[in-house]
Protein backbone atom coordinates (compact mmCIF):
# COMPACT_ATOMS: atom_id res chain seq x y z
CA UNK A 1 0.00 0.00 0.00
CA UNK A 2 1.31 3.48 -1.29
CA UNK A 3 0.50 6.85 0.73
CA UNK A 4 -1.27 9.76 -1.25
CA UNK A 5 -2.62 13.07 -0.71
CA UNK A 6 -5.28 13.82 -3.32
CA UNK A 7 -7.34 16.82 -3.65
CA UNK A 8 -10.93 17.94 -5.41
CA UNK A 9 -13.04 19.92 -5.48
CA UNK A 10 -17.02 19.14 -5.30
CA UNK A 11 -20.65 20.65 -5.08
CA UNK A 12 -21.46 21.76 -2.08
CA UNK A 13 -24.58 19.81 -1.75
CA UNK A 14 -25.62 16.71 0.07
CA UNK A 15 -24.57 13.37 -1.37
CA UNK A 16 -21.40 14.71 -3.18
CA UNK A 17 -18.52 13.90 -1.08
CA UNK A 18 -20.25 9.81 -0.66
CA UNK A 19 -20.02 9.61 -4.39
CA UNK A 20 -16.80 10.62 -4.10
CA UNK A 21 -15.34 8.57 -1.50
CA UNK A 22 -17.38 5.23 -3.07
CA UNK A 23 -15.46 6.28 -6.28
CA UNK A 24 -12.03 5.55 -4.12
CA UNK A 25 -13.59 2.34 -2.41
CA UNK A 26 -14.41 1.07 -5.53
CA UNK A 27 -10.48 1.15 -6.26
CA UNK A 28 -9.55 -0.45 -2.75
CA UNK A 29 -8.55 3.02 -1.51
CA UNK A 30 -8.44 3.50 2.30
CA UNK A 31 -9.19 7.40 3.38
CA UNK A 32 -7.01 7.64 6.46
CA UNK A 33 -8.01 11.20 6.97
CA UNK A 34 -9.92 14.32 5.07
CA UNK A 35 -9.99 18.04 5.38
CA UNK A 36 -12.82 20.13 3.50
CA UNK A 37 -12.25 23.48 3.20
CA UNK A 38 -14.94 25.49 1.94
CA UNK A 39 -14.58 27.86 -0.89
CA UNK A 40 -16.67 29.86 -3.57
CA UNK A 41 -16.51 27.45 -6.02
CA UNK A 42 -17.41 24.69 -3.74
CA UNK A 43 -15.90 22.59 -1.33
CA UNK A 44 -12.32 21.03 -1.35
CA UNK A 45 -11.63 17.91 -0.48
CA UNK A 46 -8.53 16.95 1.17
CA UNK A 47 -7.67 13.34 1.40
CA UNK A 48 -4.66 11.42 2.97
CA UNK A 49 -5.27 8.29 1.80
CA UNK A 50 -3.94 4.05 1.80
CA UNK A 51 -3.83 2.70 -2.20
CA UNK A 52 -2.96 -0.26 -3.77
CA UNK A 53 0.71 0.08 -4.63
CA UNK A 54 -0.59 -0.70 -8.64
CA UNK A 55 -2.49 2.12 -8.38
CA UNK A 56 -1.14 5.06 -10.27
CA UNK A 57 -1.71 9.11 -10.36
CA UNK A 58 -3.48 8.69 -13.42
CA UNK A 59 -5.62 5.69 -11.85
CA UNK A 60 -6.61 8.09 -9.05
CA UNK A 61 -7.37 11.01 -10.34
CA UNK A 62 -9.33 9.25 -13.20
CA UNK A 63 -11.49 7.82 -9.43
CA UNK A 64 -11.62 11.43 -8.65
CA UNK A 65 -13.30 12.19 -12.13
CA UNK A 66 -15.56 9.40 -12.20
CA UNK A 67 -16.71 10.51 -8.57
CA UNK A 68 -17.69 13.94 -9.80
CA UNK A 69 -14.66 15.76 -8.73
CA UNK A 70 -13.11 18.22 -10.58
CA UNK A 71 -9.61 20.38 -10.37
CA UNK A 72 -8.29 17.23 -8.82
CA UNK A 73 -4.52 17.37 -7.82
CA UNK A 74 -2.46 14.10 -6.36
CA UNK A 75 0.50 13.88 -4.89
CA UNK A 76 3.07 11.44 -2.73
CA UNK A 77 2.92 11.35 0.93
CA UNK A 78 4.65 10.13 3.72
CA UNK A 79 3.94 9.22 7.57
CA UNK A 80 4.06 12.68 8.50
CA UNK A 81 0.90 13.10 7.26
CA UNK A 82 -0.20 10.73 9.45
CA UNK A 83 -0.39 13.12 12.10
CA UNK A 84 -3.64 14.94 12.34
CA UNK A 85 -4.37 18.46 11.76
CA UNK A 86 -4.73 19.89 15.09
CA UNK A 87 -2.13 18.40 16.19
CA UNK A 88 0.15 19.33 13.54
CA UNK A 89 -0.90 23.04 14.27
CA UNK A 90 0.27 22.43 18.42
CA UNK A 91 3.56 21.68 17.15
CA UNK A 92 4.14 24.44 14.64
CA UNK A 93 2.69 27.21 17.24
CA UNK A 94 4.93 25.30 19.94
CA UNK A 95 8.56 25.54 17.96
CA UNK A 96 7.13 28.95 17.00
CA UNK A 97 6.70 29.94 20.72
CA UNK A 98 10.11 27.96 21.58
CA UNK A 99 12.12 29.53 18.46
CA UNK A 100 10.73 33.32 17.51
CA UNK A 101 12.42 33.17 14.75
CA UNK A 102 11.60 30.14 12.76
CA UNK A 103 8.23 31.85 11.82
CA UNK A 104 9.09 31.11 7.78
CA UNK A 105 9.96 27.71 8.51
CA UNK A 106 6.77 27.45 10.93
CA UNK A 107 4.78 28.66 7.84
CA UNK A 108 6.84 25.91 5.58
CA UNK A 109 5.80 23.33 7.45
CA UNK A 110 2.10 24.23 8.02
CA UNK A 111 1.38 24.83 4.42
CA UNK A 112 3.15 21.52 2.91
CA UNK A 113 5.72 21.91 0.39
CA UNK A 114 5.22 25.61 0.34
CA UNK A 115 8.49 27.99 0.19
CA UNK A 116 8.73 31.82 2.40
CA UNK A 117 10.75 34.68 1.44
CA UNK A 118 10.73 37.66 3.02
CA UNK A 119 9.95 41.43 0.91
CA UNK A 120 11.19 44.62 2.76
CA UNK A 121 8.02 46.37 1.73
CA UNK A 122 5.33 46.28 4.30
CA UNK A 123 2.24 43.96 3.27
CA UNK A 124 -0.81 45.15 2.14
CA UNK A 125 -4.12 45.49 3.78
CA UNK A 126 -6.48 42.83 3.79
CA UNK A 127 -6.95 39.22 2.21
CA UNK A 128 -3.94 39.12 -0.06
CA UNK A 129 -3.74 35.68 -1.49
CA UNK A 130 -4.26 33.45 -4.92
CA UNK A 131 -3.60 30.39 -5.80
CA UNK A 132 0.09 30.11 -5.55
CA UNK A 133 1.05 32.82 -3.99
CA UNK A 134 0.14 34.20 -0.11
CA UNK A 135 1.16 37.56 1.30
CA UNK A 136 1.64 37.70 4.96
CA UNK A 137 2.66 40.72 7.53
CA UNK A 138 6.17 40.26 8.64
CA UNK A 139 5.81 40.78 12.88
CA UNK A 140 9.10 42.14 12.67
CA UNK A 141 8.66 44.48 9.56
CA UNK A 142 8.26 43.63 5.68
CA UNK A 143 6.26 40.78 4.21
CA UNK A 144 6.53 37.31 3.92
CA UNK A 145 6.16 35.25 0.55
CA UNK A 146 4.50 32.41 0.57
CA UNK A 147 4.68 30.51 -2.95
CA UNK A 148 3.14 26.68 -2.97
CA UNK A 149 2.79 25.16 -7.08
CA UNK A 150 0.28 22.51 -6.17
CA UNK A 151 -2.04 21.87 -4.95
CA UNK A 152 -3.46 25.38 -4.97
CA UNK A 153 -3.81 27.41 -1.48
CA UNK A 154 -7.38 27.62 0.09
CA UNK A 155 -9.29 30.28 2.08
CA UNK A 156 -9.11 27.81 5.35
CA UNK A 157 -4.69 27.65 4.61
CA UNK A 158 -4.78 31.27 4.47
CA UNK A 159 -6.77 31.98 7.55
CA UNK A 160 -4.03 29.43 9.59
CA UNK A 161 -0.91 30.96 8.50
CA UNK A 162 -3.01 34.05 9.82
CA UNK A 163 -3.43 32.83 12.62
CA UNK A 164 0.41 31.28 12.39
CA UNK A 165 1.52 35.09 11.94
CA UNK A 166 -0.57 36.48 14.20
CA UNK A 167 0.62 34.08 17.39
CA UNK A 168 4.35 35.29 16.03
CA UNK A 169 3.65 38.99 16.46
CA UNK A 170 2.32 38.42 20.60
CA UNK A 171 5.25 36.42 21.10
CA UNK A 172 7.46 38.92 19.47
CA UNK A 173 5.39 41.54 21.26
CA UNK A 174 5.98 39.43 24.79
CA UNK A 175 9.45 39.14 24.19
CA UNK A 176 10.71 42.74 23.58
CA UNK A 177 8.34 43.76 27.03
CA UNK A 178 10.61 41.47 29.04
CA UNK A 179 14.26 42.64 29.52
CA UNK A 180 16.83 40.56 31.53
CA UNK A 181 18.98 42.09 34.63
CA UNK A 182 22.02 41.12 36.39
CA UNK A 183 22.36 42.15 39.85
CA UNK A 184 26.20 43.32 41.19
CA UNK A 185 25.36 40.09 43.39
CA UNK A 186 25.24 37.54 41.05
CA UNK A 187 20.75 37.55 41.36
CA UNK A 188 19.17 37.63 37.74
CA UNK A 189 15.63 39.56 37.38
CA UNK A 190 13.29 39.82 34.42
CA UNK A 191 11.67 43.64 34.58
CA UNK A 192 8.12 43.25 32.57
CA UNK A 193 4.66 45.27 31.97
CA UNK A 194 2.72 43.89 34.91
CA UNK A 195 -1.07 43.12 34.03
CA UNK A 196 -4.00 41.59 36.22
CA UNK A 197 -2.46 38.42 36.18
CA UNK A 198 0.19 40.06 38.81
CA UNK A 199 -1.97 41.46 40.80
CA UNK A 200 -1.80 38.86 43.88
CA UNK A 201 2.06 38.85 43.69
CA UNK A 202 1.98 42.63 43.57
CA UNK A 203 -0.16 43.10 46.67
CA UNK A 204 2.18 40.76 48.39
CA UNK A 205 5.03 43.19 47.51
CA UNK A 206 3.01 46.14 49.31
CA UNK A 207 2.74 43.80 52.57
CA UNK A 208 5.93 43.26 52.27
CA UNK A 209 6.92 46.78 52.21
CA UNK A 210 6.91 48.88 55.57
CA UNK A 211 4.14 51.78 55.40
CA UNK A 212 6.59 54.26 55.00
CA UNK A 213 7.87 52.51 51.96
CA UNK A 214 4.81 53.13 50.00
CA UNK A 215 4.75 56.69 49.09
CA UNK A 216 3.61 58.44 45.68
CA UNK A 217 -0.06 57.24 46.34
CA UNK A 218 0.41 53.11 46.96
CA UNK A 219 -2.28 51.63 48.90
CA UNK A 220 -2.35 49.98 52.23
CA UNK A 221 -3.69 46.32 52.49
CA UNK A 222 -6.77 45.53 52.75
CA UNK A 223 -9.97 44.79 50.04
CA UNK A 224 -10.18 48.16 48.93
CA UNK A 225 -6.17 48.03 48.50
CA UNK A 226 -7.07 44.92 46.51
CA UNK A 227 -9.71 46.79 44.33
CA UNK A 228 -7.88 50.20 43.79
CA UNK A 229 -4.45 47.86 42.89
CA UNK A 230 -6.64 46.18 40.12
CA UNK A 231 -7.55 49.60 39.04
CA UNK A 232 -4.12 50.38 38.75
CA UNK A 233 -2.99 47.58 36.55
CA UNK A 234 -5.34 48.07 33.74
CA UNK A 235 -5.25 52.34 33.96
CA UNK A 236 -5.26 53.04 30.33
CA UNK A 237 -3.19 56.19 31.00
CA UNK A 238 -1.00 54.28 33.27
CA UNK A 239 2.09 51.79 33.14
CA UNK A 240 3.26 49.30 35.82
CA UNK A 241 6.91 47.95 35.63
CA UNK A 242 7.45 44.75 37.89
CA UNK A 243 10.81 43.19 38.90
CA UNK A 244 10.88 39.13 39.38
CA UNK A 245 13.55 37.58 41.05
CA UNK A 246 14.65 34.72 39.13
CA UNK A 247 13.85 31.69 39.29
CA UNK A 248 11.09 31.32 41.71
CA UNK A 249 9.54 34.44 39.51
CA UNK A 250 8.88 36.54 42.79
CA UNK A 251 8.11 40.41 42.26
CA UNK A 252 10.53 42.23 44.33
CA UNK A 253 10.48 45.70 42.74
CA UNK A 254 7.78 48.06 40.55
CA UNK A 255 7.46 51.32 39.19
CA UNK A 256 4.35 52.94 38.59
CA UNK A 257 3.54 55.46 36.12
CA UNK A 258 0.66 57.85 35.64
CA UNK A 259 0.30 59.65 33.17
CA UNK A 260 -1.48 63.26 32.33
CA UNK A 261 -0.83 64.59 28.69
CA UNK A 262 3.11 65.76 28.60
CA UNK A 263 3.06 65.15 32.03
CA UNK A 264 3.14 61.79 34.39
CA UNK A 265 4.24 61.19 37.84
CA UNK A 266 6.19 57.73 38.67
CA UNK A 267 6.41 55.58 41.74
CA UNK A 268 8.24 53.00 42.38
CA UNK A 269 8.59 49.80 45.61
CA UNK A 270 11.55 47.61 45.78
CA UNK A 271 11.58 44.95 48.42
CA UNK A 272 13.31 45.88 51.86
CA UNK A 273 16.07 42.75 51.01
CA UNK A 274 16.96 43.89 47.17
CA UNK A 275 17.32 48.03 48.28
CA UNK A 276 20.57 49.50 47.07
CA UNK A 277 21.32 47.00 44.47
CA UNK A 278 19.85 49.13 41.62
CA UNK A 279 16.75 47.73 41.06
CA UNK A 280 14.91 50.96 41.74
CA UNK A 281 17.29 52.43 39.27
CA UNK A 282 16.81 50.11 36.51
CA UNK A 283 13.37 49.88 36.53
CA UNK A 284 13.03 53.65 36.36
CA UNK A 285 15.30 53.99 33.27
CA UNK A 286 13.30 51.99 31.42
CA UNK A 287 9.86 53.09 32.68
CA UNK A 288 11.21 57.03 31.68
CA UNK A 289 12.74 55.44 28.16
CA UNK A 290 8.94 53.30 27.74
CA UNK A 291 7.22 56.75 29.06
CA UNK A 292 9.60 59.44 26.53
CA UNK A 293 8.88 56.92 23.54
CA UNK A 294 5.38 57.79 24.15
CA UNK A 295 5.11 61.32 24.15
CA UNK A 296 5.96 62.23 27.79
CA UNK A 297 8.13 65.52 28.48
CA UNK A 298 8.38 66.00 32.06
CA UNK A 299 8.52 63.03 34.77
CA UNK A 300 7.71 64.00 38.07
CA UNK A 301 8.57 61.76 41.58
CA UNK A 302 7.12 62.50 44.92
CA UNK A 303 8.30 62.10 48.31
CA UNK A 304 9.77 63.44 51.62
CA UNK A 305 12.57 65.99 52.12
CA UNK A 306 14.78 63.81 53.51
CA UNK A 307 14.37 61.20 50.69
CA UNK A 308 17.55 61.36 49.40
CA UNK A 309 17.67 57.61 47.72
CA UNK A 310 14.88 59.15 45.30
CA UNK A 311 16.65 62.09 44.44
CA UNK A 312 19.70 59.74 43.85
CA UNK A 313 17.74 57.55 41.31
CA UNK A 314 16.21 60.51 39.35
CA UNK A 315 19.55 61.87 39.09
CA UNK A 316 20.97 58.62 37.28
CA UNK A 317 18.15 59.18 34.40
CA UNK A 318 21.05 61.67 33.00
CA UNK A 319 18.09 64.63 32.57
CA UNK A 320 18.36 67.86 33.33
CA UNK A 321 16.49 67.74 37.03
CA UNK A 322 14.51 70.46 39.00
CA UNK A 323 13.58 70.06 42.48
CA UNK A 324 10.23 71.86 44.59
CA UNK A 325 10.41 71.72 48.23
CA UNK A 326 6.13 72.02 48.93
CA UNK A 327 5.72 71.36 52.57
CA UNK A 328 6.16 68.28 53.85
CA UNK A 329 6.79 67.06 49.73
CA UNK A 330 9.67 67.10 47.68
CA UNK A 331 8.84 66.80 43.73
CA UNK A 332 11.82 65.85 41.97
CA UNK A 333 11.34 66.23 38.16
CA UNK A 334 13.40 64.82 35.01
CA UNK A 335 13.03 66.54 31.72
CA UNK A 336 12.97 63.89 29.55
CA UNK A 337 12.70 66.24 26.03
CA UNK A 338 14.90 64.64 23.04
CA UNK A 339 16.04 68.40 22.10
CA UNK A 340 17.93 68.55 25.60
CA UNK A 341 21.37 67.05 26.48
CA UNK A 342 21.80 65.23 29.37
CA UNK A 343 22.82 66.42 32.65
CA UNK A 344 21.37 67.06 35.90
CA UNK A 345 20.09 70.31 37.26
CA UNK A 346 18.06 72.01 39.99
CA UNK A 347 17.53 75.14 38.34
CA UNK A 348 13.38 75.66 37.52
CA UNK A 349 12.89 75.16 34.29
CA UNK A 350 9.94 77.49 33.22
CA UNK A 351 9.39 75.96 29.49
CA UNK A 352 7.74 72.97 31.36
CA UNK A 353 4.31 73.44 32.12
CA UNK A 354 2.91 72.89 35.80
CA UNK A 355 6.37 73.28 37.92
CA UNK A 356 7.30 76.11 39.79
CA UNK A 357 9.72 77.74 41.86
Amino acid sequence: MTLWRVRATVDDRPGYLSVLTASLALRSVNILSVQVHATEAGAVDDFLIDAPDALTEADLLAAVAKGRGRDAWVGRADVRGLVDTQTQLLGVATRLVAEQDELGVALAGLLGGATVSWHPQDCPAGRDFGEGLMRLPDPAGGTLLVRRDEPPFTPAEFARAHALVDLAGAVLRRATSRWQLLLPGGDELTVRRAGLQDAEAVAALYAECSRPSRHGGYPRTGRSAATALRRRLEAPDGMVLIAEAEPEGRVIGMAEIFRDGTEADVALLVAEAYRGRGVGGALLRRAARLAAGDGVEALHAYGRPDNLAMVRTMGRLGRPLHQVLDGPLLSVTADLRPDLGPGPSTEPNPALPGITG
